[in-house]
């Protein structure tokens, strides 16, 4: 859950192991909802030794289409528009049919949503992440009977599973991100904050797993695997490439930027000389501020375009990149959230579990925004889209 992740950020500062930057990005991410107000209204109980922490929570308020979901047929499915995370509500026990906390649900462009039953749900203190190929077609989410992650084939319902095991508790208080290639043979992995271990990249073919810096959001990979675009959001903004990534024992060759303001990422784009990126101008007296939509390049970070977005709504007050639609056009998705400065006092209201997010196209041209559709989730980090993920 978002607040509660905010929560733990903070707890965990106390704890050796997490890098204070990442505290400041996760309360700058959500400081809309104060820790204040949201432990007036629910019962939490933290115990921390050395790098634990336990957390006992009241329900929240339930969320629209939360059950009565078919699971995952074994094949024949569709290609899919997105995912989404749903939470448990009152009066939902554990086990139950009406709680199903942190479980993934996914929804075919045709409408149809599915339960993912094998894809493990995030808990109190664990991000649980599912990524969708490109076209749709595929999915990948970690696979708790098999202790690994697994790549699925909607259609034929093929699994292939890395040959890596990967205890969960690896990325306790993290912030996971998955991209699966578009042919669904690479499989990379990465969390924020890093802790002790790296990022990863599985080949699921050959069935070999090489590690990759962490702290590093992958947003992009070549069709042939060997290039790897990664965006890094704290303490600066940072763009690296890496090439020749295998054989696994390789070092490759890496280039990085560190660009002079925060920014925003998208995906890489089509071409895969293209990052698009929203200035990110948020201060803690202004938490909400976006800049200009502009064009980078990912080896040197140098600005190719800048370009004023317009035709957003007036109340938008957050941007999110993420899947293109075509070479000229990005998804972005938007939130409509009050922003106060942290300086504000609480107004004691509780923010509800479920925001709604408003995608738009965003034309790289002309910086044109043109409405999609909306959805519901409970932070952005519980909408998976196909393709590469954003950062943030």
């Amino acid at each position: 859950m978002t607040w509660l992740r905010d929560v733990l950020v903070d707890l965990a500062a106390e704890s050796p192991q997490v890098d204070l930057a990442e505290r400041t990005i996760a309360t700058r991410e959500h400081r809309r909802r104060t820790a204040v107000s949201l432990l007036a209204a629910a019962m939490v109980v933290v115990t921390a030794l050395g790098g634990t922490l336990a957390v006992r929570l009241m329900p929240q308020a339930p969320a629209p289409a939360t059950s009565g979901k078919d699971d995952l047929p074994a094949r024949g499915v569709g290609p899919l528009s997105h995912a989404y995370k749903t939470y448990c509500g009152p009066g939902g026990e554990k086990g139950s049919s009406r709680c199903q906390e942190g479980e993934w649900r996914v929804v075919t462009r045709g409408g149809r949503t599915y339960r993912v039953p094998e894809a493990l749900p995030s808990r109190t203190m664990q991000d649980s992440p599912l990524a969708i190929s490109r076209d749709g077609r595929r999915i990948a989410y970690y696979a708790a009977k098999e202790g690994t992650f697994q790549v699925r084939d909607l259609d034929s319902g093929t699994k292939t599973t890395a040959s890596m095991k990967l205890p969960p508790k690896t990325w306790l208080y993290s912030i996971t991100r998955l991209m699966l290639s578009d042919d669904g043979r690479y499989l990379a992995f990465s969390k924020v904050p890093e802790f002790k271990q790296p990022a990863l990249l599985f080949d699921m073919k050959d069935r070999v797993v090489r590690e990759l810096p962490a702290r590093y959001v992958p947003i992009g990979l070549s069709p042939d695997g060997a290039t790897i675009t990664l965006a890094e959001y704290s303490p600066n903004s940072q763009l690296r490439t890496i090439s020749n990534l295998w054989p696994p024992t390789s070092q490759g060759d890496s280039t990085a930027v560190i660009l002079p303001q925060h920014y925003i990422f998208s995906p890489l784009a089509p071409d895969g000389r293209t990052v698009a990126a929203v200035e990110d101008l948020s201060t803690m007296e202004k938490p909400c501020k976006t800049g200009a939509f502009v064009l980078l390049d990912p080896l040197t970070g140098k600005k190719r375009k800048t370009v004023p977005i317009r035709g957003l709504s007036p109340g938008v007050s957050q941007i999110y990149l993420r899947t293109w639609r075509s070479a000229d056009e990005v998804t972005a998705l938007t939130t409509s959230v009050r922003c106060r400065p942290s300086s504000a006092a609480p107004d004691g209201a509780v923010a509800p579990p479920y925001e709604t997010f408003t995608a738009y196209t965003l034309n790289i041209r002309t910086g044109e925004a043109r409405k999609l559709t909306t959805y519901r989730a409970h932070d952005i980090f519980g909408i998976a889209m196909p393709g590469a993920p954003g950062a943030i």
